[in-house]
C-alpha cells in the first residue's frame, strides 16, 4: 500500500519493552529513493535526543493507535551511537549504527511483519568513494551527500521544462519497500490550487543550493498527473496490501 509521509509524522515507536518516542522525519537516499532511516524524537525519556532507526527494525504497526513496533530494546537504543541529526550523516556514523544494531545491509521490512524490500536486494553501499562524491559547491565531502531529509525537501520549488509550477508538499512511499514513489506538488493558483503526484523518475536534478527540483516534463505534463487525494492514503491496511495506484501519464 502507498502512504503519504505527512500522515506518518508523529507516529509512536514502541520498543520491545516500552515506547521510545515519536517519528519526527525520514531520511531517504536520493540515488535509489529508498527510506534509509526514521528519525525518532525520544522526548524526556532520553533527554530529547533524536535517534536513527532503520526501516528493517519495524516489524508491525497499529494504525488506530498510530504506532510502529520495532524489534529493539530501549537499552539498545539508549546505548546507540549519538548522532547529530541536524548535520549530514557520515559514512563512519552509518557503519557504527549498523554495527551497533547488527542491521542487515541487504534486507529490510515493510510496515508488516515479514515484509520484504525488493529494492534493497543490492547491498547498502558504505564505500568511502561514494560518500566523497560531491558537487563542487558542496563542502560536505566527508558526509553522505545522498542522504536527504523529507523535512528539508518540503517546500522546495518545482521547475518544469517551461517554468516554475509550485513546491513540494509531501511524499508518497510504498509501505512494503519503503521506497519513495511520488512527490506531492502543491501547484498554488496555477492549477486551481490542486496538488498532484509527480513520479520521482521525472526528477533530473535537485539544486540543494537553490532549494529547487528540476523535472523533465512540461507544466502541461504536470497538469496531466494524478491529482492527490489525501483520503486515499490516510490509513494502513493490515491485511490487504492492495492500493490505489496513481495512473501513469505518457510523458
Amino acid at each position: 500500500m502507498q502512504r503519504n509521509i505527512s500522515s506518518l509524522i508523529g507516529y509512536s515507536l514502541g520498543a520491545t519493552d516500552g515506547e521510545i518516542g515519536k517519528v519526527d522525519e525520514f531520511y531517504f537516499d536520493d540515488k535509489n529513493w529508498s527510506i534509509r532511516y526514521l528519525i525518532v524524537e525520544t522526548g524526556s525519556w532520553l533527554n530529547g535526543r533524536k535517534v536513527l532507526i532503520a526501516p528493517q527494525s519495524v516489524k508491525s504497526t497499529d494504525s488506530d493507535a498510530k504506532e510502529f513496533f520495532v524489534n529493539l530494546s530501549k537499552e539498545l537504543i539508549k546505548t546507540s551511537p549519538d548522532i547529530d541529526t541536524d548535520k549530514p550523516v557520515s559514512s563512519q556514523q552509518e557503519i557504527s549504527l549498523y554495527g551497533h544494531y547488527a542491521w542487515d545491509r541487504y534486507g529490510g521490512g515493510g510496515f508488516y511483519a515479514g515484509g520484504s524490500a525488493p529494492f534493497l536486494n543490492t547491498p547498502l553501499i558504505i564505500d568511502e568513494k561514494v560518500f566523497k562524491e560531491a558537487d563542487n559547491n558542496d563542502d560536505r565531502k566527508d558526509d553522505d551527500l545522498h542522504l536527504r531529509s523529507t523535512n528539508a525537501l518540503t517546500g522546495y520549488h518545482i521547475h518544469a521544462t517551461d517554468g516554475d509550477i509550485g513546491h513540494v508538499n509531501d511524499f508518497i512511499i510504498d509501505d512494503k519497500t519503503w521506497e519513495v514513489l511520488y512527490f506531492v506538488i502543491d501547484t498554488h493558483n496555477w492549477f486551481g490550487g490542486k496538488k498532484v503526484l509527480v513520479n520521482v523518475k521525472h526528477i533530473t536534478d535537485i539544486q540543494w543550493e537553490n532549494s529547487k527540483i528540476i523535472l523533465d516534463i512540461s507544466m502541461e505534463g504536470v497538469k496531466e498527473c494524478e491529482v492527490f487525494d489525501e483520503s486515499d492514503y490516510d490509513h494502513i491496511e493490515q491485511t490487504d496490501s492492495s492500493s490505489k495506484q496513481p495512473r501513469e501519464t505518457s510523458l
